[in-house]
């Protein structure tokens, strides 16, 4: 940490806005600046743009302090999840949810197409055929809720099996957000994050993060990284930062966006299905008509804006199954709903008005 930086036991609201920024000197900035270089004069810490930069330091420190590790930034999300994979050793087995998020699932089938790991991929919400699959287990893969089914998991007791089993817990957090969940407290040795979802929250910056409590794995993660060349632009890096300081408002009022919302949806004629863990800004809703319907629905607000990404400001809804490659057990005519922070009763009316003319 850098001399003026917060302590450890701030809040993670105080963390979000102190977290990262240069010492109180006098006449110096608040923010850590935008460094634009990949050559440093030879003698010092960073010796190469590969290795490291001040503007992702800053970012680091500030995602470490409100997850309660240590951080590295990444180019992306599948650029995180792809280092921590490469974890597993030949042979060895990953256990994950069925329901993960489909690039995590497609890596999986990937790695295991090429014979060099094997995966099994479970209901999370059957706890004890979670436990019962981490007897073999390398590596548990989980996510907290799920993406796109908003399943929840038992993190503390499945961590207990895969620790018993020698394998290492990975928790995508993604969804929740270390302002709603932090899951090293749990019991996890990494931290997952597509940095481009809510860390960043203005779908403008490509990124992800990894953090860890253990400094031996840190020490393996940031070398692997460092290799394979993963790292995140500098511009990025200081957008995703900005980004992070308003995130405890941004996930406040999209978490009691999403609560009003749902609670709205409930019983609507349109629809099966309305799925909300409680927590978080993200609703995913079943069309009654199937696919049709939901991709009529996409086609029919002006508010909410089709897209595949999530966690900006923005209202933001997708059908998952139009893309191919999303598991066959998310229904056929599911819409995530990635809930923003304009005022309810705007995203409401528009909503609803789409949901309605349904019929």
């Amino acid at each position: 940490m850098t001399e003026d930086s917060p302590a450890p036991d701030l809040r993670p609201a105080t963390l979000a806005v102190t977290g990262g920024r240069p010492p109180h000197t006098p006449d110096e900035p608040l923010n850590v600046p935008i460094t634009m270089a990949s050559t440093y004069v030879a003698g010092g810490d960073l010796e190469y743009g590969r290795y490291g930069n001040p503007t992702w330091a800053a970012f680091e420190e500030a995602l470490g302090a409100l997850e309660g590790g240590r951080a590295l930034s990444f180019s992306s999300g599948l650029a995180a999840v792809a280092t921590v994979l490469d974890l597993v050793g030949h042979d060895s087995l990953v256990v994950a949810p069925r329901n993960s998020y489909n690039g995590t699932i497609l890596q999986l089938a990937d790695l295991e197409s090429r014979g060099r790991i094997r995966s099994e991929l479970v209901d999370i919400t059957d706890t004890d055929a979670v436990v019962k699959a981490c007897d073999d287990a390398a590596l548990v893969w989980l996510e907290s809720p799920t993406n796109p089914a908003l399943e929840i998991a038992d993190i503390p007791a499945i961590e207990a099996a895969a620790h018993a089993a020698g394998a290492y817990v990975v928790v995508d957090n993604t969804f929740a957000t270390p302002i709603l969940q932090r899951p090293l407290e749990l019991g996890a040795d990494i931290v997952v994050h597509s940095v481009t979802k809510y860390l960043a929250g203005h779908s403008d910056a490509l990124m992800g993060a990894i953090v860890t409590r253990d400094e031996e794995l840190y020490a393996v993660l940031k070398g692997r990284r460092d290799l394979i060349g993963a790292v995140p632009g500098t511009l990025e890096a200081f957008l995703a930062l900005r980004g992070l300081r308003t995130l405890h408002l941004r996930v406040e009022r999209a978490q009691a966006n999403a609560t009003e919302l749902t609670r709205r949806l409930a019983g609507h004629p349109a629809l099966d299905e309305v799925r909300y863990p409680g927590f978080g800004g993200i609703v995913s809703i079943v069309l009654a008509q199937g696919a049709p319907a939901a991709d009529l629905l996409t086609r029919k607000t002006s508010l909410w804006v089709h897209a595949t990404s999530l966690g900006g400001v923005e209202s933001t809804f997708e059908r998952r199954r139009r893309w191919k490659s999303e598991p066959a057990t998310i229904p056929d005519g599911l819409v995530r709903l990635s809930v923003g922070i304009e005022d309810i009763e705007d995203i409401w009316a528009d909503l609803a008005g789409a949901l309605d003319d349904l019929g």
